[in-house]
């Protein structure tokens, strides 16, 4: 036991007397939890729009008022015609158009009907989506304040509720998810050189002569970077919750254990592609270029897993981001406990252990 505590120490040295190793441990996940939790997003704010009014009444002023008024949007432009519509789209000044028919508030009273047509830019169709839907639920706004005065002898009222994230914040989406991300990357990225190193170093015959059993390096090389990794969930926690708003509904005590068995799990990959590897470039290709597109697609993080086709979905089941970000989300936003999450939590204590079992198999005692 004495030796091994040896050789934690030994490996907490390293790791602290290397300022490039602790830079891409510490100043990289706030710098990338800054950046998502800011720069993506998709909610829509002060979009510019144009107005081609038609009809010129109190009504349409109303209205165009009350879309202003919102925070969504900004009227960009007047119009005056439609032949203006496809100038103001191609300067990109403006993502939608609003044409108010003429007669607007004579067709309102007289038909109880009037026309508005919304003209969107495609080129990004999920912009255009959530601009259409929001102007939309404006409009349908408008029309429930105009019909409060109206006696109709049958109406349907239909209430919303929304849980979890009332106000529809995407960043309370993005924080697990990059806080997933970063944690597997890093974590995979940063072990996964440390036997290759020894390699490389020519120290791996140090460790291969030493009374160190082959299951006591494996752990020790994964301990230190437990250690640092806790600190890193730590702080992308506490930047989500003071910086971005955050809540967490549920335990500390299970969020906590939830994120060191995901560290562990995550960490004993990146052992095991350092012992099936021989050098340093080639342990980081694969924990890098080889893990980050499967963990940012096939995880749930921006693309929902069910709107994938089934063969994908099955992959993803091998992904072990992906279980974490469903137990992340559901403590953080919805406040469960373990009686919910066990068997994601069982998938991730499985994936850790067959990891951490074959890296001590595939743990070469000779030099080749």
């Amino acid at each position: 036991m004495k030796r091994f505590l040896g050789f934690i120490t030994k490996e907490f040295y390293h790791i602290f007397r290397d300022k490039r190793t602790m830079f891409i441990l510490f100043g990289m996940p706030i710098a990338q939890i800054m950046l998502f939790g800011f720069a993506i997003t998709n909610e829509i704010n002060n979009v510019k729009i144009a107005i081609l009014d038609k009809s010129k009444d109190t009504e349409t002023q109303k209205i165009i008022t009350k879309i202003n008024a919102s925070n969504y949007f900004e009227t960009q432009e007047q119009i005056t015609n439609e032949a203006q519509i496809e100038s103001v789209f191609k300067k990109g000044k403006v993502k939608a158009v609003l044409i108010f028919e003429t007669d607007f508030i004579k067709n309102l009273e007289a038909n109880s009907k009037a026309k508005v047509q919304i003209i969107t830019d495609a080129t990004d169709p999920n912009v255009a989506n959530t601009v259409n839907n929001y102007i939309n639920a404006i409009l349908q706004n408008y029309i429930q304040e105009k019909n409060k005065a109206i006696k109709a002898q049958y109406q349907i009222n239909t209430q919303t509720q929304l849980y979890y994230n009332p106000s529809l914040k995407s960043v309370f989406t993005f924080v697990p998810g990059v806080m997933t991300v970063i944690l597997m990357l890093l974590s995979a990225m940063m072990t996964s050189i440390s036997i290759t190193r020894e390699k490389e170093l020519g120290t791996m015959e140090v460790l291969l002569v030493s009374p160190i059993k082959p299951f006591q390096v494996i752990v020790g090389k994964v301990f230190p970077y437990i250690f640092l990794s806790v600190m890193n969930a730590i702080i992308i926690i506490s930047l989500g919750v003071f910086v971005f708003g955050m809540p967490i509904e549920g335990s500390l005590f299970l969020l906590a254990f939830e994120s060191v068995l995901f560290i562990i799990t995550a960490l004993s990959l990146g052992i095991l592609i350092s012992t099936v590897s021989n050098s340093q470039q080639t342990a980081m290709m694969i924990s890098l270029f080889g893990l980050m597109l499967p963990v940012i697609i096939l995880s749930g993080f921006i693309f929902p897993i069910s709107s994938m086709p089934l063969p994908m979905q099955i992959v993803s089941n091998i992904i072990p981001a992906k279980w974490f970000i469903i137990i992340v989300k559901a403590v953080m936003l919805k406040g469960v406990t373990l009686a919910v999450i066990w068997k994601e939590t069982l998938i991730l204590f499985a994936m850790a252990v067959l990891f951490i079992g074959i890296s001590i198999k595939k743990y070469k005692i000779r030099l080749e």
